[in-house]
């Protein structure tokens, strides 16, 4: 009887998690962002605060890539200063396009690259 009042308990906190989750995501903005060769399409971008989730297109770099963003003026190469809710759910395949899960966005600049593609640190997200 125990185990089966933990094994409900632990089905309705999975249920509370996955409904919180897709509320986030429904309640989200979308930034898109597309990558080729070496590089972003888009270089800078301004968006007002809110939560966003990031849309990540591989436009034929013919390999998986990936999306990275920190708070601009903090070292990128330090993965404790990546803003963990960003990152791509998986990586994004050739020709594929993937999302992050819900980021909130406060007040100040960003910057984003790709780890994987190599893109430039200096692609930026102007929030005001």
């Amino acid at each position: 009887m125990k185990n089966l009042k933990n094994a409900i308990a632990l089905v309705a906190l999975l249920v509370g998690v996955v409904f919180t989750s897709n509320a986030q995501d429904k309640m989200s903005k979308v930034i898109s962002l597309e990558q080729t060769k070496g590089e972003f399409t888009q270089k800078n971008l301004t968006v007002a605060p809110g939560t966003y989730v990031f849309e990540i297109a591989n436009n034929n770099v013919g390999h998986d890539v990936g999306f990275v963003l920190v708070k601009k003026g903090q070292d990128v190469s330090k993965p404790e200063n990546h803003i963990k809710t960003a990152y791509v759910t998986k990586a994004v395949a050739n020709g594929k396009t993937e999302k992050s899960n819900a980021t909130v966005l406060e007040k100040g600049e960003y910057v984003y690259f790709c780890p994987l593609n190599p893109t430039a640190t200096n692609n930026t997200i102007t929030v005001k």
